[in-house]
């Protein structure tokens, strides 16, 4: 390792001429390679230097490094610069960026629910929407020529009147609970459909949220802490919550949930909730002498109207691109 290998090296370096990328790359691993590159190798031949000449000599290795990387780079912008007159497009002119999508409104509060039940216990169960009588309403405690039959107005299928789309999500209440045994917590969400077009809904279809709690003991309290919990999870702490007196053919007692958010909006319905009736516990075969339970279930279009101040709820099923950007950020 003299001057005169040195300075042989450095002269090899100075006069390389690359025509092509390949020259350029076996000039870097001639130099440069890990394996059998010429400065590589003499790095490592440092060590068996004498220690008077070794920094010296590492000196000089290092100058010869940085003239094979500035000539490397030096070829690399005269290449880049030859690219750019034979392509037809510039490569350093940033691309497109990608729109990012967006949840929809009724997704976004599904997950949100869903989150706030899964910290508190709740397993999330589904089931069909398309049904049969005795799931949707006569396991429910309501008979044929119960009148609450009318409340709801029912699309029945084919010619057969045991068959229908489901009208609520208490049907998957029925479903669970005659395969398991108590104790359980469950939420479920999905699609219901009901002819009401005159109603809030102004569609055929919307979503619905149902959970349901049996266990020993279960009381109206536990019932109104769940719920509480829930409001104050969606709407923040400060918002007001009343139970109203109500009917449901499953539930007894049965409420309304009504919240108060300011002035302008006065008392808003939000949901229905109540004791699961003992006849209901009886029809899946759980013994209402020893468990005991409450149901609560809520329209998701609902409250997503009142989380994001939607003034018309068409506008959910409308697709409309303006309005879903606005919830670019929001999940």
């Amino acid at each position: 390792m003299d001057q005169k290998e040195m300075d042989q090296i450095r002269e090899e370096i100075k006069c390389f001429q690359a025509k092509t990328s390949n020259d350029l790359e076996f000039f870097r691993i001639k130099f440069l390679g890990k394996k059998k590159g010429i400065l590589t190798f003499l790095f490592k031949k440092l060590k068996e230097i004498p220690h008077e000449n070794r920094k010296n000599i590492g000196k000089i290795i290092n100058e010869l490094k940085k003239n094979v990387q500035d000539k490397i780079l030096h070829f690399q912008k005269i290449n880049l610069i030859e690219n750019k007159k034979t392509l037809k497009f510039d490569p350093t002119i940033p691309g497109k960026s990608l729109e990012i999508g967006s949840l929809h409104p009724i997704s976004i509060v599904k997950n949100r629910i869903l989150d706030i039940f899964k910290m508190i216990g709740f397993s999330y169960v589904e089931g069909p929407e398309i049904e049969n009588d005795w799931h949707n309403f006569t396991a429910l405690n309501i008979p044929v020529d119960h009148p609450s039959r009318e409340m709801q107005d029912t699309f029945f299928l084919c010619k057969n009147p045991e068959i229908l789309l489901r009208t609520h999500t208490s049907s998957v209440q029925i479903r669970y609970m005659k395969k398991h045994k108590p104790p359980f917590r469950v939420l479920s969400i999905g699609k219901v459909y009901r002819n009401e077009t005159i109603s809030s809904h102004s569609n055929f279809m919307f979503h619905q949220a149902e959970g349901f709690y049996i266990d020993k003991k279960v009381s109206f309290l536990d019932l109104k802490k769940i719920i509480q919990y829930l409001i104050n999870s969606l709407f923040g702490k400060s918002v007001k919550i009343r139970f109203r007196p109500s009917y449901f053919p499953f539930t007894e007692p049965s409420a309304e949930v009504d919240i108060y958010r300011d002035d302008k909006t006065g008392w808003l319905e939000v949901m229905g909730c109540g004791m699961i009736d003992p006849q209901v516990l009886k029809n899946v075969h759980i013994n209402s002498e020893i468990y005991s339970g409450f149901a609560f279930g809520m329209g998701i279009e609902r409250l997503a109207l009142l989380i994001y101040q939607i003034d018309d709820i068409r506008i959910c099923f409308e697709n409309d691109i303006r309005f879903l950007k606005q919830f670019q950020n929001d999940f």
